[in-house]
């Protein structure tokens, strides 16, 4: 279904000054693979990408193509998700934690709660705008 990307947090910089950011996700699985349509804010335009990835050793972790994963930490299924989203770049792993909701306008505070609880060494957070581009995949 679909999931609105509500805040991140990074302990590095470049992954926070991204020209491309998320706004949002649709999500779909099947059996062991998640079909994960994006929609970004590319300096302005809105654009899609769809990825397919593989569930792997552990419940709720999927590899994708691009040395990328996601792992989900914390979910209710139903309000919010808190997401680790890991990726390999230049032999350095690099890794952000992004938090979810369900709704476009609404934030979800109990779960935002937990977000900020788990990102509390983190350092660096990043408070989503609400985003025309994440209306493109609700519909």
């Amino acid at each position: 279904g679909f999931w609105r990307e509500v805040g991140v947090a990074s302990d590095q910089n470049l992954a926070l000054k991204s020209p491309k950011r998320v706004e949002g996700l649709f999500l779909t699985v099947s059996g062991s693979y998640l079909t994960v349509k994006i929609a970004y804010n590319n300096s302005g335009s809105c654009e899609t990408e769809k990825i397919v990835g593989s569930e792997i050793n552990v419940s709720g972790k999927f590899a994708f193509p691009g040395h990328r994963e996601i792992q989900v930490l914390d979910t209710d299924y139903e309000g919010y998700a808190i997401l680790k989203v890991s990726l390999l770049w230049q032999g350095r792993e690099f890794y952000v934690v992004k938090y979810f909701t369900r709704s476009l306008e609404e934030d979800y505070h109990l779960g935002f709660w937990k977000f900020r609880e788990m990102t509390a060494d983190t350092g660096l957070y990043l408070a989503a705008r609400h985003g025309r581009c994440a209306e493109l995949l609700k519909q």
